[in-house]
């Protein structure tokens, strides 16, 4: 990790209270200076009514300042919460109006269909977060190139201020948009060259944008700034940042700052398209509570990572030691963070990651949550069996947490599948994070689920109720050359006849309805179901292990549009199987 002996500068590590715990002592006078400009002065103890925030001790014999981050006890959590929703993969929700794949405007259209039509009360989505903008496009939500901005593609050109005036040529480029819809599966390419392509007419219309885009700016900061460069340098340089010339492999170096000056254009089109699609989510959310994933690490190629390289460890990645339904483990291909230079960071880049993520949200589900406890990194070269786990300051990232989630008002989810170490389920339990309950991994009926979960039949990575119970999973599996955990499966189908009590020549749709019948026994405070369930798709979104040239993971489109969906009795049936057991609660 390249950390030396004793880590200079350790006693300027931030100090983080939760309210309710005695206030640390400081050594020696001092100035805090709150987060809203206010200073008091303080003499070894820190008063105890300091709000809520971010703030700063300010030693007055000279020393290095501190971050003082104060923090509530426990995650927002809505008391007597108790909703359904679907969990939708956003780019699979086509409508007539999608260029290729859906889109913020089909996302607000399902959110409120689903609110007046079956009393939903949420959208459990996939991670919106950015690729790098080159093609190819990077299909997978969980390797974006910035956890902190959004994904372009999922903009809706028609609701772009001004893709209305006349004489623009927003209509050809929908035409040929909406022909993509003919394929089931998403060619994300195409969708790009498209939406680049419209956007940049509007821009040319429009730069250097309303007020509001100003202000936008300004607001973001440094984050946005750099965001927006590194895109222009991407374009510039056709490639990710490990392979520009050196001058612009680091956003502190001076020939970055020219190049910005010298593309300022470029660099406000980037700003812009993240302030259209900041207005567009906050549309969709208006609706009913946006339930938002934040993927566990970032593309090693992108802007995060260029942004953030001198926070991260080389030479390793991300990953998950084997277990039954991935048995050579998984090397996620993600630089992880070294503790001890994040905490010298004062977590910012955790903070501005979690903030982004509850932006405009009710609600976000934290993928492989046991990363705020322990990462396993998996060395360059070597195979996943090979890995070991590196531990991080749970207590401090538990509690920033907690802070930006009360401020938000939006509850927190934590996917804990998978290899869990003891007392992390009791200290989300303790700190109000929701824990996750898949019906495929309950050997217990939902009734008897605890109410502090958010619950569901099963997951992306996970058959569909279709693949298990037609057995099409498998023969997926074996077809692109994969490993399959055979007596595991067929557990899972024997548990699925035993719970819905379902002989073997059921047809699918009777056993989903059934299934979810059943999951709206249970007492949690969300459930939800996938709407490749509610529509009888075979394919799961993703098969972990498998890559774009063996299967086209993140890329199967729902087979019927949204307006179709609107109508369809199964999806209306599974919708009120849910719905009705919260009205009765």
């Amino acid at each position: 990790m390249g950390a030396p002996r004793v880590v200079r500068g350790r006693e300027a590590a931030p100090l983080v209270h939760r309210q309710g715990a005695p206030f640390p002592a400081i050594a020696g006078p001092a100035e805090l200076r709150l987060e809203d400009g206010a200073i008091l002065g303080v003499d070894r103890g820190l008063p105890p009514d300091v709000p809520l925030g971010y703030h700063e001790i300010l030693p007055l014999d000279g020393g290095q300042a501190r971050r003082f981050i104060v923090a509530p006890a426990r995650c927002h959590l809505p008391e007597k919460l108790r909703a359904w929703g679907w969990a939708a993969q956003l780019y699979a929700l086509r409508s007539r109006e999608s260029w290729g794949m859906g889109d913020l405007g089909d996302l607000r259209r399902l959110a409120e269909w689903s609110v007046g039509a079956l009393g939903a009360g949420a959208i459990v989505l996939n991670p919106l977060h950015a690729a790098r903008p080159l093609i190819p496009q990077e299909p997978s939500p969980y390797f974006p190139s910035s956890r902190r901005y959004r994904n372009p593609l999922y903009l809706r050109v028609e609701d772009v201020p001004g893709a209305a005036a006349a004489g623009l040529p927003v209509e050809r480029f929908a035409a040929e948009g909406r022909a993509l819809n003919a394929e089931r599966l998403i060619d994300r390419d195409a969708v790009f060259r498209l939406k680049m392509a419209a956007l940049g007419e509007l821009w040319a219309r429009t730069s250097p944008g309303p007020a509001g885009l100003a202000r936008y700016r300004v607001q973001q900061g440094r984050g946005l700034e750099e965001f927006a460069i590194f895109c222009a340098l991407a374009e510039h340089h056709g490639s990710g940042w490990r392979r520009w010339p050196a001058e612009h492999r680091h956003p502190a170096s001076p020939a970055v700052a020219r190049f910005a000056t010298e593309h300022s254009e470029r660099v406000a089109f980037h700003a812009w398209l993240q302030w259209l699609l900041d207005d567009q989510l906050a549309r969709a959310g208006q609706a009913l509570r946006l339930v938002t994933d934040l993927a566990i690490g970032f593309d090693g190629e992108g802007a995060d990572a260029w942004a953030w390289q001198d926070l991260l460890a080389h030479g390793v990645m991300v990953g998950a030691p084997p277990d039954d339904f991935a048995l050579d483990g998984q090397d996620w291909g993600l630089p992880p963070f070294v503790p001890y230079r994040l905490r010298a960071a004062g977590y910012a880049p955790f903070i501005e990651t979690v903030r982004a993520g509850l932006r405009h949200a009710g609600g976000m589900r934290i993928d492989h949550v046991m990363g705020l406890f322990r990462l396993y990194w998996v060395p360059r070269g070597a195979t996943a069996r090979d890995g070991a786990y590196v531990r991080y300051p749970t207590d401090d990232l538990l509690a920033i947490l907690a802070l930006e989630s009360e401020r938000a008002g939006a509850l927190v989810i934590g996917e804990d599948l998978g290899t869990v170490e003891p007392g992390v389920r009791e200290r989300l339990l303790a700190e109000r994070i929701l824990s996750t309950r898949v019906v495929w991994f309950e050997s217990g009926p939902p009734a008897a689920y605890p109410r502090l979960v958010f619950a569901a039949v099963t997951t992306h990575d996970l058959p569909t109720v279709r693949g298990l119970w037609t057995g099409s999973d498998l023969q997926e599996q074996a077809a692109v050359g994969m490993r399959s955990n055979v007596e595991g499966t067929e557990a899972l189908r024997t548990q699925l006849r035993e719970l819905t009590g379902l002989a073997d020549d059921a047809p699918t749709d009777a056993v989903a309805l059934a299934v979810h019948r059943r999951l709206a026994e249970a007492p949690s405070v969300l459930i939800a179901a996938t709407l490749d369930d509610a529509l009888g798709v075979a394919e799961r979104p993703n098969l972990p292990g498998t890559t774009g040239e063996r299967r086209p993971n993140w890329s199967f489109a729902l087979p019927e549009t949204l307006e179709q969906i609107e109508s369809d009795p199964r999806v209306r049936a599974v919708g009120e199987a849910l719905g009705g057991r919260r009205a009765r609660s």
